[in-house]
């Protein structure tokens, strides 16, 4: 059997898992992505405070490919014609008979945008996240209002671990310098219950965290806008704040408003357990053979379900053997759905909890110490198995 032609749109998490799977199955892939590099989002909470550099984190996407024998192109897509399995992007147009969306998602709009960065964001705001910081500790006092926000219409796509572990990373470094008496650290978020869908003990641990960190809240209000100098909220209230760090939701792509996939209401990619894009039969009456995974996709689900890099990861391997098995002709398939859950190291940068929920609940479990380190090793043990210097360890 001659094996087919896969594109991936993508050189994420997701996208650079589904091409590693298929190269394994020994099918043509061709990654598209709009930078030349793998960034590890989880290890990125460590550029603010100095503790690693920003190339630390950046796998060249030229050295996966050669690692892994997938064709990688630098090119922005800018539409996406998934019934016709062609994809135009601002260099040229490519055609496949496998397609698969993994160019993640796009953030919620908010008004004053430009008086935040985010850590979840463009890769390079790590390094502005960086100099903002510097620039209060020279001064030697300030206040950082950190959080994150939520979308109504898809609360999967929601990214507040991160803004934890920025914020418990800051209070150590800053309790390092000796300074950290001099400077007011707020959380912030809409809703009631930030963290809420890690479970009721990981909810009351957070709790018992700021108050020992003397970290301040502000929860359960709309965001109305920012400001150079604060959060301004629906009741006109406004939050001081001399930097700002928050982390939009996510919504769908701006390449998706430029396609023909079908959208659930937050502009992000209808799917089935299996990964396959809910398109109508084409004219043969067969699937579209079009997937979409990550950050794209809608995720089904609990309440609680929250889109995760292993995640991403755990969809990737999957539309891979279902490509696999569509070529040759076999009914089998797998699904995400019965793999969901929430599982994370929360750094705090003088230590770490180990996360986990799934539909029998919840729990968090302190690691002083250690979890720092293991959370560091996760890191290497990231970028050298990606780039096959080490083994891979089964679901990691």
């Amino acid at each position: 059997m001659q094996k087919k032609k896969v594109l991936i749109l993508g050189g994420g998490f997701a996208g650079l898992e589904a091409a590693i799977s298929l190269r394994k199955e020994g099918y043509k892939v061709t990654m598209i992505s709009d930078r030349d590099y793998f960034y590890i989002y989880p290890t990125s909470i460590w550029i603010p405070t100095g503790e690693v550099q920003f190339d630390e984190i950046c796998v060249p996407l030229e050295e996966l490919s050669e690692a892994h024998g997938f064709e990688l192109i630098i090119d922005s897509v800018k539409e996406i014609h998934s019934k016709e399995y062609r994809v135009v992007c601002e260099k040229e147009e490519y055609s496949c008979e496998y397609l698969i969306i993994a160019i993640g998602s796009g953030k919620m709009k908010h008004e004053g945008s430009e008086h935040f960065l985010s850590i979840c964001g463009r890769p390079e705001e790590s390094i502005e996240i960086k100099k903002e910081v510097e620039k209060l500790v020279h001064k030697g006092e300030g206040k950082i209002a950190i959080g994150f926000g939520g979308n109504p219409k898809d609360p999967s796509n929601v990214r507040g671990g991160p803004a934890f572990e920025v914020l418990f990373n800051l209070h150590n470094h800053l309790k390092k310098l000796g300074i950290r008496d001099k400077f007011e650290l707020t959380f912030f978020a809409p809703m009631e219950n930030p963290g809420a869908r890690m479970g009721h003990q990981a909810l009351k641990m957070i709790d018992i965290f700021f108050s020992k960190l003397d970290i301040k809240k502000h929860f359960g209000k709309k965001i109305k806008r920012f400001e150079s100098d604060g959060i301004v909220f629906e009741d006109e209230s406004k939050l001081e704040s001399d930097f700002t760090m928050f982390i939009p939701a996510g919504d769908g792509h701006p390449v998706f408003a430029n396609s023909d996939l079908p959208l659930n209401d937050a502009g992000l990619v209808l799917i089935n357990d299996y990964c396959e894009v809910a398109h109508d039969y084409d004219e043969s009456g067969e699937k579209y053979r079009v997937f979409a995974i990550g950050d794209s996709a809608v995720l089904d689900g609990p309440d609680w379900r929250a889109k995760q890099g292993h995640i991403a990861e755990v969809m990737a391997r999957n539309v891979a053997f279902n490509i696999d098995a569509i070529a040759k002709g076999k009914e089998e398939r797998m699904g995400y759905l019965n793999h969901l859950n929430i599982l994370c190291v929360m750094d705090s940068g003088d230590g770490a909890a180990f996360v986990y929920r799934d539909d029998k609940g919840g729990k968090m479990i302190p690691m002083p110490v250690v979890g720092h380190w293991l959370k560091k090793g996760w890191g290497w043990y990231c970028r050298n198995s990606k780039l096959g210097k080490i083994p891979r360890i089964p679901g990691m």
